[in-house]
């Protein structure tokens, strides 16, 4: 074997020991600069906008314009002919027209004036209360009361009116009848005897029966009653002529006739005459609580 020289063996330790010193050192150093970025985190970084501006080439100056424009322009395009150019966004002076009104400003310290409240006018179809008005009362003037022989000669003569009328529509509605009209004016005896004998039964029945409402309210009046008698005492028919204004009174003189009836059968002498008496007479109620036939 060969031996090594004793200046190549102490040269291998030593340079072994420094790669081994260094290798740690370095991993030293990096654990270390790991730790620290962990606690601190690096600061933001700062950024900085940068705007560039290219500035405007001023056109040539064009001796002989196409159009008058706001800034001279070169014109370009393959077409020969000369267009007036458009501007899609139509006219700017049209469109600041348009734009609102800046608000005006007012003064501080200076009032607003109010502006004018228009009185509104509400209708309702339904009043919330009804008011009611009273009418004022009419005043009766008092009217003089006609005289005695005035009321006497007017009845009489509606009485003869109403007489003529009903012989007519007797005459009229029933050609197959014979009958008569006795009235004021009948001056025959056998008829005029017949009437006076009709005449006191009636008023004896009526005094009999006479309304208790009316002696109760003291209801006076006179009413006009047209009877038609067969010649057997029956009723043919009673119809009120002229109302007394007391309904009391109207239906009292009715139901007196119905009362009275059947009346006398007609004479022998009547009989071959006539069938039918037609009857016209007013009565009167008067003051004591009386009934009275008058022609």
């Amino acid at each position: 074997m060969k031996e090594r020289p004793t200046g190549q063996i102490t040269r291998e330790p030593l340079g072994l020991a420094l790669l081994g010193a260094t290798v740690v050192h370095a991993f030293v150093i990096l654990a270390i600069g790991f730790d620290i970025q962990r606690n601190n985190p690096p600061a933001p970084e700062r950024t900085l906008d940068i705007t560039l501006v290219v500035p405007e080439k001023k056109p040539e100056k064009v001796e002989k314009p196409d159009f008058l424009a706001q800034a001279s322009q070169l014109g370009g395009g393959e077409q020969v002919q000369k267009n007036r150019p458009s501007n899609p966004l139509g006219n700017p002076r049209a469109i600041r027209k348009q734009q609102k009104p800046a608000p005006e400003l007012v003064r501080a310290g200076a009032v607003r004036p109010e502006p004018r409240q228009q009185k509104q006018v509400i209708t309702t179809r339904h009043a919330d209360r009804k008011e009611t008005v009273r009418k004022p009362r009419p005043t009766i003037k008092a009217t003089p009361r006609p005289r005695v022989a005035q009321l006497l000669a007017s009845t009489q003569k509606e009485i003869d009116r109403l007489t003529a009328e009903l012989d007519r529509h007797a005459q009229a509605a029933s050609k197959h009848k014979r009958r008569k009209v006795l009235n004021a004016s009948t001056q025959e005896y056998k008829y005029a005897s017949y009437l006076e004998a009709w005449r006191r039964k009636v008023e004896r029945i009526g005094n009999l029966n006479y309304p208790d409402e009316a002696k109760r309210k003291r209801l006076y009046g006179a009413l006009i009653l047209h009877v038609a008698v067969r010649a057997d005492g029956s009723i043919e028919q009673i119809r009120l002529l002229r109302s007394s204004g007391h309904k009391v009174l109207d239906d009292a003189a009715i139901r007196i006739v119905r009362l009275a009836a059947p009346f006398a059968p007609f004479p022998p002498e009547i009989r071959k005459e006539v069938d039918v008496l037609d009857i016209t007479r007013t009565w009167q109620f008067r003051s004591g609580n009386r009934l009275f036939s008058e022609p």
